[in-house]
This record gives C-alpha cells, sequence and structure tokens, in this order.
C-alpha cells in the first residue's frame, strides 16, 4: 500500500549534476520524515539526506546536495552537484516517523527500489 518510486538516476560526467525525485503514496506524506541514503557495490547503505522536522545531510556532501519536499505533491528531490566518482551508487529514498534519528536506515519502515547514478571520471 506504502508506495515510494525513485526517478532521474543516470549516467553523468564528473562534475555534473542531477535531480532526484521520489513519488510518495499510502502514507500521510506530512507525518514522514523523508530521507535518501546510497548503497554503491559491497558497500553498506549509508545515510545522505534527511529532511522533516530539520534538515541534515551527510558531511561527504554537504554543499553539494539539496534535499527538498513539495508536500502538496508528496514528493522528495535530492538535487546533486558538483559529482564526484565517489557519488557513484543505487540512490534510495525511505520514509520514517518524523522524530526518527534520521541517519539510521534501520529507523525507516519504507523504501524505495532505489535508482542508479553513475559519475564517470
Amino acid at each position: 500500500q506504502v508506495q515510494l518510486v525513485e526517478s532521474g538516476g543516470g549516467l553523468e560526467q564528473a562534475g555534473g549534476s542531477l535531480r532526484l525525485s521520489c513519488a510518495a503514496s499510502g502514507l500521510t506524506f506530512t507525518n514522514y520524515a523523508m530521507g535518501w541514503f546510497r548503497q554503491a557495490p559491497e558497500k553498506e547503505r549509508e545515510f545522505v539526506a534527511a529532511m522533516g522536522g530539520r534538515t541534515d545531510y551527510a558531511d561527504s556532501v554537504k554543499g553539494r546536495f539539496t534535499i527538498s519536499r513539495d508536500n502538496a505533491k508528496n514528493t522528495v528531490y535530492l538535487q546533486l552537484n558538483s559529482l564526484k566518482p565517489e557519488d557513484t551508487a543505487v540512490y534510495y529514498c525511505a520514509a520514517a516517523p518524523s522524530m526518527a534519528n534520521y541517519a539510521n536506515r534501520y529507523e525507516y519502515p519504507y523504501w524505495g527500489q532505489g535508482t542508479q547514478v553513475t559519475v564517470s571520471s
């Protein structure tokens, strides 16, 4: 019933930009913090950014990525600028109760299917 659908991933050169979108349905969107996580091959899934009652970013993306949300459209976005090869990963959106620990992936009960971001050097 709850569905999170990411889009916007693709192949980009280092220094370029991508915009990811995640459309949510089946939940009361304003009651949830929305997060972005990423997972590279053979690596653990790591926190990227989240927005709810507050906005948090991983240190590795601060100043380059921007999270935003449009509550009227039940959609969260991640703008990826100044891309680096180390940003290459599958990017997932997730939904959590608003007062969750935003950086802890285990606090998020709902997840999208992921969208691949590949950054070439």
